[in-house]
C-alpha cells in the first residue's frame, strides 16, 4: 500500500465544524506484528470497517500515519504513530493540538498484559498499569482521561522475560485467534464511541 506523506503547514484534512474523536493505535512502528503492537492491527482493522484502509497518510507534522473517515456525523482521526513505543505520546499529543482535540475525545488501542489473547476491556482514563506507551500519552497530553481498548495477549510462560515476549510476534497459533480477535476489538471499540459521541439524527455513513 502506497502511503502519500503529508508535509509543512497543511490545514488538517478534516473539517473545523461537527464533532471529532481521534483513535491511536500504540506500538513500535517497525515492530509491526509483535505483541507489543497489537494497537496498530486493531487500528488497521476498524480503518478496513471505516473503508479508509487505501487512505493512511504519512503526516511528518505529528510523526505518524494519519487516515480519516466520517460515520453517523462523527468525524474518526485515526493515528499510527512513527515512534517507539515510549515516544507515542509526542506523537499523540501533535495530533491533538492539530486536529484540536481535548485528552477526553482520544481513544488509545493498545496491548494488555494482564489479559489472554482474546479477552478485549474498554476502560475510561485512569492509570498507565505499566504500560511504557499509555504512560507516555499521559505525560505528554498531562491528563489521564483518554479512553482506553486493552487487548489481551496474556503473560510469557517459563523464563522468558516481558520485554522478549512483547517484542516477539505472535506465534502461528496466537495468529489464527487474532483473526477473529482483531475485527471483534474493532467492532467493540466503533460500537462504543458511535454510541458516546455520535450526534443523534444523522442518516448515513459515509468513509
Amino acid at each position: 500500500m502506497v502511503v502519500a506523506e503529508l508535509a509543512g503547514r497543511a490545514r488538517p484534512l478534516v473539517s473545523q465544524a461537527g464533532p471529532r474523536v481521534m483513535v491511536a493505535g500504540l506500538g513500535n512502528y517497525g515492530l509491526r506484528g509483535t505483541r507489543h503492537s497489537v494497537g496498530m492491527a486493531v487500528v488497521d482493522r476498524l480503518a478496513q470497517q471505516l473503508a479508509v484502509a487505501e487512505g493512511w497518510q504519512v503526516d511528518r507534522r505529528c510523526c505518524a500515519d494519519v487516515a480519516l473517515a466520517t460515520s453517523r456525523g462523527l468525524e474518526l482521526v485515526l493515528l499510527k504513530p512513527r515512534r517507539l513505543m515510549n515516544l507515542n505520546g509526542l506523537s499523540v499529543t501533535s495530533a491533538a493540538e492539530i486536529y484540536n482535540l481535548r485528552p477526553e475525545d482520544i481513544y488509545l488501542v493498545h496491548d494488555d498484559l494482564d489479559k489472554a489473547l482474546g479477552k478485549v476491556a474498554i476502560k475510561l482514563g485512569g492509570s498507565a498499569r505499566g504500560h511504557n506507551g499509555v504512560r507516555s500519552c499521559i505525560s505528554a497530553l498531562h491528563s489521564n482521561e483518554m479512553t482506553r481498548l486493552r487487548v489481551g495477549i496474556g503473560r510469557p510462560e517459563g523464563e522468558v522475560t516481558v520485554s522478549s515476549y512483547v517484542l516477539a510476534p505472535f506465534s502461528a497459533g496466537e495468529q489464527e485467534r487474532l483473526e477473529q480477535v482483531l475485527p471483534q476489538a474493532a467492532t467493540s471499540l466503533l460500537e462504543n464511541i458511535l454510541r458516546r459521541r455520535a450526534p443523534t439524527g444523522e442518516p448515513g455513513d459515509r468513509g
